[in-house]
């Protein structure tokens, strides 16, 4: 009998019939309960998992914003100080006076020319008249002929009087052409000496080649060293140095606007951003 059990067990194994299974528990609601702790379940707890390194990267990512952002607001706060600093020493090319440096009523050289025609002419007639006045003396021509070179040297003489002159010809003479020529430079320069100032202008408004490359062209380098050393006004002395110095300054004076045009916009765009110590209004000269 043993044996036999044992070649049946060998033989393999062999399921026979029991009792029917356990019927499954069911709550009042008809729904089967949970099932057992030992059954695998969905990993949710996986993604909290994986999930727990996003809030170090999130760290590190913000911060890296907030140093790039640091580093932008440095820049713009450096260049807005700097084009404050820029506009503070430059703003006296605003005073400029085109008229006064242009100057558009200076005699030409033709006014110049017919003047001096004019004056020769004068002083001939002049000498001629006083010769026959001389010549009557020493007893060469009659004492008629004398006392109308008298008379038409003392005529002569008269003409050439300004207030007399103003009585029958409108043309300016040579003398006042050449007083008018040296009341404009004198105006030109103290103009120049207002503008300067004691610090310099010219010098100054170099950096303002950044917005007008022109400023940096070597004609001008003879004036921005002049005003370095605070003796531009008394180098001018004609009238091409004047112009010279009003076409730097209409020069600067583009540069200038490029210049504030360029603060008004970073100032605007630190309002923008929040940036308070960029957004500085710039200090008011005293």
């Amino acid at each position: 009998m043993a044996e036999n059990e044992t070649a049946d067990a060998s033989a393999g194994a062999v399921l026979r019939p029991g009792r029917s299974a356990d019927p499954v528990p069911q709550d009042e609601a008809g729904n089967q309960p949970p099932a057992e702790q030992g059954t695998t379940s969905p990993a949710p707890d996986a993604e909290p998992a994986e999930s727990s390194g996003d809030p170090q990267e999130g760290e590190s990512a913000s911060s890296g914003e907030d140093d790039e952002e640091d580093s932008e607001r440095l820049l713009a706060e450096s260049r807005q100080r700097k084009l404050r600093l820029m506009l503070r020493q430059c703003d006296r090319v605003l005073l400029l006076d085109f008229d006064l440096l242009a100057m558009s009523d200076w005699p030409d050289n033709f006014q110049m020319a017919e003047a001096r025609r004019a004056r020769d002419v004068w002083i001939f007639s002049a000498l001629a008249a006083a010769s026959v006045f001389l010549s009557g003396l020493t007893g060469f021509v009659p004492a008629w002929v004398a006392g109308g070179g008298l008379g038409a040297f003392a005529i002569i003489l008269l003409l050439g009087v300004p207030f007399v002159r103003r009585i029958y010809t409108s043309r300016p003479s040579y003398m006042d052409l050449l007083m008018k020529r040296q009341r404009m430079v004198r105006d030109a320069r103290k103009h120049v000496a207002h503008l300067e100032g004691e610090d310099g202008l010219v010098w100054q408004c170099t950096r303002l080649a950044e917005f007008n490359p022109t400023l940096k062209h070597p004609r001008f380098s003879r004036l921005v060293r002049l005003s370095e050393q605070r003796i531009l006004p008394a180098h001018l002395s004609r009238r091409e140095h004047i112009r010279l110095y009003l076409i730097y300054l209409l020069e600067a004076e583009k540069g200038y606007t490029a210049a504030q045009q360029a603060f008004f916009e970073g100032n605007q765009e630190a309002i923008d951003r929040g940036w308070k110590t960029v957004a500085a209004e710039p200090q008011q000269r005293e």
